[in-house]
């Protein structure tokens, strides 16, 4: 197995230090490591400490436009999204999507809801669930129905870090995520889903991805959590999209470099 792509990694324009290198150290490292894709994909607008700012979007075109001249590696331009609510919205707009090219999608901790309530019942709550290590059945079917909303409303290609942080019915997920074509991470920094989880996902049907989930550069292309999450549980090689080939994603504008 070789792993040709890297859907995952966060750069400087995920603020206030979240994120440490440049696109151009991700994107070298990703090139010496062998990759031929690699997505930017940093915080969603919405991340009130660390997002990327909308007034950054064109400089960041442009680091990727120059990286591309300097490396011969296809870089992709992307946002790793938060859900703001539990009807399924997300940080992104019409206009903001098309400049992407690819979208990543996830719950994250401390983001601007879309409503005061939502704020209530659906950010805080889970960072609360989270804190007591226990989340209550009401709770789940929330996350669950703002996960598929989220895949119903939105043309977005990956779901991250699944069950953590926001813990939600794997198998009502991944039933959408298969009738939408969304692939689903296996995260290099964190697996939410517990083996079981892993195995229905692959029992619906759905497509893993595997990232690195990268906020240095040389954490690019590490992905060893989820490949060693697919040897142990036998998942065959077909069912990982970024090993050994490309992925057709939904978005994709860039034309790939032959």
């Amino acid at each position: 197995m070789a792993l040709l792509a890297d859907y995952h990694t966060h750069s400087k324009y995920s603020r206030n230090g979240h994120g440490k290198g440049t696109v151009e150290e991700n994107v070298r490292v990703a090139y010496e490591k062998g990759l031929r894709q690699i997505a930017i994909t940093d915080h969603g607008f919405n991340q009130k400490a660390y997002g990327i700012r909308r007034c950054d979007i064109p400089n960041l075109k442009r680091d990727i436009a120059d990286a591309m001249e300097r490396y011969p590696i296809d870089v992709l331009l992307g946002i790793e999204a938060n859900i703001i609510s539990s009807k399924g919205d997300i940080d992104i707009n019409d206009e903001d999507y098309k400049d992407l090219d690819i979208l990543l999608c996830g719950f994250h901790r401390f983001v601007t809801a879309s409503t005061r309530r939502e704020r209530i019942n659906f950010i805080n709550k889970n960072i609360f669930c989270e804190l007591m290590h226990h989340t209550t059945k009401k709770q789940i079917e929330r996350n669950t129905n703002a996960y598929i909303n989220a895949m119903r409303k939105y043309d977005i290609d990956i779901i991250t870090h699944l069950n953590h942080g926001c813990k939600v019915d794997v198998e009502k997920v991944a039933r959408v995520a298969k009738e939408t074509n969304t692939l689903i991470e296996l995260n290099g920094k964190r697996l939410g889903m517990s083996d079981n989880e892993i195995l229905t996902c692959y029992r619906m049907g759905c497509k893993f991805v595997l990232s690195s989930d990268a906020h240095r550069p040389n954490r690019v292309g590490d992905c060893h959590l989820g490949l060693e999450a697919i040897l142990r549980l036998r998942i065959p090689e077909s069912a990982v999209v970024n090993y050994n080939d490309i992925p057709n994603l939904k978005k994709s504008k860039r034309k790939k470099r032959s």
